[in-house]
């Protein structure tokens, strides 16, 4: 009998989201049945997507998954009531259906954050017997607290309260670094319940781009292009690649910067550089990610960068995984295990976070190696991917979770 999941998370298809139908469509393909319980689609905008509306239930099945949908409050601004109602309407939307209304499920995966998806998980474990995988993509409270989204030291330690709660009443947690485990550990949740299977990239964009680089791509042929794609805020910290920039443009370097995304400080990412008059720059509007593939496989090279800080040295940048999916060598300027991995699969250069002296030295050292050499530094980086990170290795590590805790359920 084929094991059945409960797939627990607030945000799904149409929304961004890490663990979404291509998690669950593999899992139905490796035998499991799947239902997946969420909210109405509204993230990051806090809109409702077109084609969806509030209503107490809605169910629909795409490729062998069964999708439940149940009623939020829609929002995503800056207010921190609103933002509360939004998480707290589906916690407790969410925990009416996992009580009263859901198929019984052998194991339930909860996919974060604690405060909502994570308590109530653990109260549908406490009541139905029903064991439950806890996915922990941050580190919260610290995430909220480097991040600057929440300061007050007693609502950080009410929110560090509810996660150990949570951590002790879950039957098994899975984290994304292996820095992830060590730290839980040293908090005190038991190492037998820990294991790191790492993100994934979306593989089928990457594999067949739409669309075509732009000519910025390809402007100076003897130009040394070096991209940066994504998210452009106050945890990438780039600054340190303008100053970077501006030490290159100095030494006459080839090496050229493409930063593609969006986000809070381009504009004044954008200012800056033209202040600093860097010719070395050049800023691109986001793209969707169906697009993205296109950039990544025309750029000489890949940039990862993060703000210096404790918490980022146990983190794994998403956009990692989708660079080595590629196969495009990667300038890896995170500290810690995302430095670990590039150093494993000798599949890139590694320069220290927020040093634009050794950003600068790294790239340039990359612009020295000759096209045989960053050939074979793509393709080891697309190996180790296949190997450790694909999708398919993902969910088959997840599996084995599931079927494990699945068979005591049954029993």
């Amino acid at each position: 009998m084929a094991t059945r999941v409960l797939l627990l998370t607030q945000w799904f298809d149409p929304e961004p989201t890490f663990k979404g139908l291509v998690f669950a469509r593999e899992l139905v393909r490796q035998g499991f049945e799947v239902e997946v319980l969420t909210g109405f689609p509204n993230y990051p905008g806090g809109k409702l997507y077109p084609g969806y509306r509030i209503k107490w239930l809605q169910r629909e099945v795409i490729d062998g998954v069964q999708i439940t949908r149940v009623p939020l409050y829609p929002n995503h601004d800056q207010s921190a009531i609103k933002r509360v109602f939004n998480y707290a309407s589906f916690a407790a939307s969410s925990l009416l259906y996992g009580l009263f209304m859901a198929k019984r499920a052998d194991v339930i995966y909860a996919y974060h954050p604690p405060l909502t998806v994570g308590v109530t998980a653990s109260l549908l474990r406490l009541i139905r017997r029903i064991p439950v995988v806890y996915d922990i993509q941050d580190m919260w409270p610290d995430t909220l607290r480097a991040t600057g989204m929440l300061n007050n030291a007693r609502a950080l330690s009410v929110v560090a309260a509810v996660c150990r709660w949570v951590y002790r009443r879950v039957d098994h947690i899975v984290v994304l670094s292996p820095g992830f485990k060590r730290l839980l550990a040293e908090r005190g949740v038991s190492e037998h319940k820990l294991e790191v299977i790492y993100n994934w990239a979306d593989e089928a964009a990457l594999a067949a781009p739409k669309g075509c680089a732009p000519q910025e791509l390809a402007a100076d042929g003897r130009a040394f292009h070096i991209l940066f794609a994504g998210n452009m805020g106050k945890a990438q910290a780039l600054d340190a690649v303008l100053e970077a920039a501006r030490l290159l443009q100095e030494r006459g370097s080839r090496v050229r910067w493409v930063m593609l995304g969006g986000g809070v400080e381009v504009p004044r990412l954008k200012q800056r550089a033209v202040d600093m008059r860097l010719n070395n720059m050049v800023f691109l509007p986001p793209v969707p990610m169906t697009e993205v593939g296109a950039y990544l496989n025309v750029a000489d090279a890949l940039l990862v960068h993060l703000r210096k800080d404790p918490l980022f040295e146990i983190t794994i940048p998403s956009k990692t995984q989708a660079y080595m999916a590629v196969g495009k060598p990667v300038l890896m300027a995170v500290d810690g295990d995302a430095a670990d991995l590039v150093r494993q699969s000798s599949s890139g250069v590694v320069a220290e976070s927020e040093n634009p002296e050794a950003l600068a030295d790294a790239a340039e050292r990359m612009a020295s190696l000759n096209v045989e050499e960053l050939i074979s530094m793509g393709q080891r980086a697309h190996a180790y991917y296949q190997q450790n990170l694909a999708l398919k290795v993902g969910v088959t590590r997840f599996g084995a979770v599931f079927r494990r805790l699945g068979e005591v359920r049954q029993k």
